[in-house]
């Protein structure tokens, strides 16, 4: 019965340390995923609510906007836009530019246009050409500081790619314990009540008689009745 109770003990011990390293795996690989998909919806998913984000590359609109942060430009009505408003817009090249307006006026050529004067923050002078209507982008409505590193990071190749191999490899890890277990679980299992011989044979003394046919001992003289042998 010792030896019975000792291989139950140690066996109990090595489930509970697999329970516990499986919860703590658990537990990291659903952040991370947690982390991802948050990603996902800050760098993807505003875009199905006409919401770009953009990365701040220079330091011409500090303290408001610091480079390195992620803004949220919405779509808006360039007549809906007034002096003082952050506005982002394209320039030649298909550089995006975020500045504020310092001034509206009509467009020369097409009095149905607007044209918007615009500045940077941390400039010392106006930019030197109007922004017309057609360039404009949206105006910014959210800031998040340092996310435009990240955003940098997974959008621009070739970290680009790398960044999808880490998703899909924590996505997996996430699923692995689970798949384990599984497979683990039909290789291991046993219809109930089956035991094997050399289980028994470990555990001596936990039962009355042998598991196995070929080893019940045959039977004494006493068993049959008939007097011993001289």
């Amino acid at each position: 019965m010792y030896l019975y109770i000792r291989a139950y003990d140690a066996r109990d011990a090595r489930k509970e340390r697999q329970l516990k390293l499986k919860k703590t795996f658990s537990i990291i690989t659903t952040a991370l995923l947690v982390v991802v998909l948050l990603l996902a919806a800050a760098l993807v998913g505003v875009r199905l609510f006409g919401i770009t984000p953009y990365t701040v590359l220079s330091g011409s609109m500090e303290p408001t906007y610091h480079v390195g942060s992620l803004i949220y430009v919405k779509k808006v009505e360039p007549a809906d836009l007034k002096v003082g408003d952050p506005l982002t817009y394209v320039i030649e090249g298909g550089t995006v530019v975020t500045h504020r307006i310092v001034d509206i006026m009509q467009d020369q050529d097409d009095p149905t246009q607007l044209r918007f004067k615009t500045k940077g923050d941390n400039n010392k002078i106006e930019d030197g050409l109007p922004v017309h209507s057609k360039n404009v982008l949206g105006k910014p409505i959210l800031t998040i500081p340092l996310l435009g590193y990240v955003a940098h990071f997974i959008q621009t190749p070739p970290t680009s790619f790398l960044s999808i191999g880490i998703c899909v490899v924590i996505v997996l890890l996430t699923f692995l314990p689970d798949l384990i277990d599984r497979i683990m679980g039909e290789g291991d299992a046993k219809p109930p009540g089956e035991q094997t011989c050399a289980q028994d044979m470990a555990f001596e003394g936990a039962c009355e008689k042998p598991c196995c046919p070929d080893q019940e001992s045959a039977p004494n003289a006493e068993d049959d009745g008939r007097p011993p042998p001289e």
